[in-house]
This record gives structure tokens, sequence and C-alpha cells, in this order.
């Protein structure tokens, strides 16, 4: 499989019933741009708002994975998840016409079917995977629910279930690889006991359920009365009940389809972990509530090793590249207003730019003199200088030229950063620097942990007289 990520080339629909609402709905999976994950998005609310496949999303897991947003919901999500993450296709904007996912035959081969007719195409940018160095694990005493994912060099998911059930018995289910995901697994059903049915009926739920979009697990004999009364409700008229075992109107894909489809839900809920991954989950009698919380276990680890990834490997010991007086003679600021000290690394699509922060700077006399903080503002300008270093550095006399904002766009204030702390400005350029005019993305970090980032623009202006520091007119 390409290591490009990948979307489908354009629109396709499909429409079914709610399992627990029962109500008709349409989904549509459209196109997505890169990075862009999976998004669920509620075409009849006002203002038609998103919801990220994200697992600090989920408030359900009942009897399906819920998803939560400012008040709209989408139910039921695992199987869709599941198709998207099967195919191997990194982005996807899901468009429902209501609160839940059509049920479709309880599997996610329809899905499967469907994107597969819309085509899938690769992207530009490159995949960024889940890995381990270590063993994750997971444990729920109540519902015996165990987990445990290694490192891999792929995705691979190893189940194993146990309901105490002498009719379902203790299944074994795997999957290698992805690509055994459409023949293997997308085709199993969900199941539930007989038994079961009767408490869902009771509390008003699987209202588009049918015999033929699950498993009917018999593990004790049922009354004839209860059994007519199950017939008038699904509108089965030859469906019987011979002993244990599966309803006599369904036939197995797989003798041991229970535990496949078992699989296929913890690839659709670990979908919210949120890329894709290279790992081997092994899981031992797992439900949604499980999937989700190791969904977030693994989420926060690959959070985790974003932020150690992306922070910069320097020895702040290490002699700077550029020290004080050299940063002096590329920008035209000065105390109090020069707030770079050094700048450790550069080239002509990064910078790292460092600065000490003390209680001696000039602002802390008057923001928040007695529980003293940086400004943020101050954090931004301070970033802008370690770009102007970078986009100075480009012409041969950078002390005849002046260095102004054009734009600020997603600023995020992570931490605040207090006298003592040593903030290290990590920029790399968003597109090349042309005609002066610089396109910067960074993240300030204290401690390995980000404190700031933002995205700027800036240009320099080479200056016509040099004592009234008076900028020529900019070009067009």
């Amino acid at each position: 499989m390409s290591d490009k990520q990948r979307t489908i080339k354009g629109p396709v629909s499909i429409s079914g019933v709610g399992l627990h609402t029962g109500a008709p709905v349409s989904i549509t999976f459209n196109p997505a741009p890169e990075n862009h994950w999976y998004k669920f998005q509620r075409t009849d609310l006002d203002g038609a708002p998103i919801i990220e496949a994200d697992a600090d999303l989920a408030v359900d897991t009942s009897r399906g994975t819920t998803l939560e947003k400012n008040g709209a919901k989408v139910h039921t999500t695992e199987h869709v998840l599941a198709a998207l993450m099967g195919l191997g296709i990194d982005n996807c904007l899901i468009q429902v016409t209501g609160p839940e996912m059509p049920i479709m035959d309880g599997s996610s081969l329809k899905f499967i079917e469907l994107l597969e007719k819309a085509g899938i195409v690769e992207q530009e940018a490159e995949r960024e995977y889940f890995e381990l160095t270590e063993n994750l694990t997971f444990e729920d005493s109540v519902k015996k629910v165990e987990m445990l994912a290694v490192p891999q060099d792929e995705f691979r998911v190893t189940v194993m279930v146990d309901y105490g059930s002498e009719v379902l018995g203790t299944q074994h289910a795997s999957m290698y690889n992805l690509r055994e995901f459409k023949s293997q697994i997308a085709p199993c059903r969900t199941f539930v006991f007989l038994r079961e049915l009767e408490a869902l009926l009771a509390h008003n739920l699987i209202k588009g359920g049918d015999l033929d979009n699950a498993i009917v697990l018999v593990d004790s004999e049922l009354p004839k009365d209860k059994l007519d009364y199950l017939r008038k409700v699904f509108n089965k008229p030859n469906v019987e009940v011979k002993g244990r075992g599966v309803l006599n109107n369904t036939k197995l894909h797989f003798y041991n389809e229970p535990a496949r489809h078992k699989l296929l839900d913890i690839v659709g809920d670990l979908a919210l972990v949120g890329k894709p991954m290279k790992i081997h989950v092994l899981a031992a009698r797992p439900g949604h509530a499980g999937n989700v919380d190791f969904a977030k276990k693994l989420k926060a680890l690959a959070k985790k090793q974003k932020q150690e990834k992306d922070y910069p490997k320097i020895d702040l010991n290490k002699p700077a590249l550029l020290n004080i007086t050299d940063i002096m003679k590329i920008l035209p600021h000065r105390q109090p207003m020069l707030l770079v000290d050094k700048i450790m690394e550069l080239s002509a699509e990064h910078v790292i730019g460092v600065k000490n922060v003390t209680l001696n700077e000039e602002f802390f006399k008057g923001h928040f003199p007695d529980n003293p903080v940086m400004p943020g503002v101050m954090l931004i300008e301070a970033m802008a200088q370690c770009g102007g270093v970078l986009v100075l550095k480009t012409v041969p006399d950078p002390e005849n030229y002046l260095t102004y904002f054009m734009k600020i766009d997603g600023v995020k204030f992570k931490k605040m950063v207090i006298p003592g702390d040593t903030v290290v400005f990590s920029l790399v350029l968003v597109t090349p620097i042309r005609r002066g005019i610089c396109h910067m993305r960074g993240v300030a970090y204290v401690n390995n942990k980000p404190v700031m980032e933002a995205e700027m623009m800036a240009q320099i202006v080479k200056v016509k007289n040099i004592e009234s520091k008076t900028p020529e007119p900019q070009l067009t």
C-alpha cells in the first residue's frame, strides 16, 4: 500500500434506515483535502455542523459508538469508519441527513462497495503513521476486557470473544493486514442474542432492526408466544427456533463471523485515533466502550509522540550559530524590543531561535507585576523576529531593510511563559521566499512542550534613507 494519503475521486451516496431510530437516512462520502482525516457533517441541522472522528468526542458506547460536538450527534459510526480504514482511505467528509448511520446489512460491505465505486486517488501528502516502540495495555476488570498494542510494521488485529455462552463459545479472528479487510472482515454482520431482542424492543430500540441485518444467536429455547411476537415484529412468519444455535433464516458467512465482526468494530473504533497505524492490536472480549477507551490512550500517546518529534533537537549548551551581537547586525530591533537572544540553527527553509525570559524584561513592570506572565503579543513578536532573521539572511545587506507584518493566522497559546523559562522558537517556510515575502509556520516550546503556535506572513522592505528610515514604495 502506498505511503501517500488517499481520498475518493468523487461523491457517492447510499440510503437506508438507522438501526435504533428506524428513521430513513442517506449518507454521502465526499473527497476531502490532505490531512483532513474523517469528519461527519449533519446536513439536516442548522449550519450543517461538523463532527470529527475523534475519540475525545465519543459520548456513548452502549449499542454502538456515538460522537457529539456542540450538541450535534452521530450514532453507530463504527461500520462506516471501518470501511474507510479498511480501504486505506485517509481523508473523507461523510455527510449524513440524520442522527444515525444506516445499518444496511449490519456489516461494512455495502460501504466498501460504494467507496470502491467512487474510486480512490492518491494525494500529494505523505502518510504519517502512529507507531509504537513499546507495548501499550488496557484493561477493564469489570467487563473483563483486555487490550494490548505491540509494535508492528503494519496494522494487524487479533481478537478473542467469550460471552460464557455454549452457543457462541470461545471464538478467535485475525486480520494480518488491511488488504484482508474487504474479503475477510467487511462482510461480517453484527450479532445479538435472541434473549436481548426483547429488552431492546422494550426500550424502544432497534426500530430499524431486521433479522436480515444481524445474526441472532439462540442460547435458550423460546416459548411459542414470545416467538410469535418476534415473528410479528420483524414480519418473518417463517422464522423458527430449533433448539440452540442461529435462527434458521440466517446463514453464516464464516464459522467465526461474530468474532470477525468484533474485529470490524475495533477497526472502526480505532479510526478515532485520527491517523493510520502500524501496530498489532490483541483484544480479549472487546466492546465499543473498551475500544474507545483504548483509542483515547493511543491518541494521547500519538499526540505526545508528535510533540516530541516536532520539538527541535538542539543542545542549548552549545555555542550559538548567531549570538546577540550577530543578531543586532541583522535585525533593526534594540532593547527592550529585541526579543531574540540567539539563533541555534538557520537554513534556507527554517530557523531555530532562543529567548531567555527574565524578570528584568520591561513588560513585566506593567503586565501582572505580582504574578508575571509574558504577554502573548510579545511571544508573537519574538517568533516574528526569529522569522525576520530567516528572511533577512536572504539579502546581502540586511541592515538596510525593515520587516513588516502582513498577516497572522492560527495563533494558539497553550501554556503560560514566566520568568526563568527558556523559549525555543522553531519556524519553517510554508512557501518559498519570493520578492521579500516570507510565509512561515512556527511553534514555541518551553521544556520540550509547545506553549504557542502561529502562522505568519511578513515582508522585508529596503529603506530609502537609512537615517530617516523611510521605506521605499512597495512593489505590487
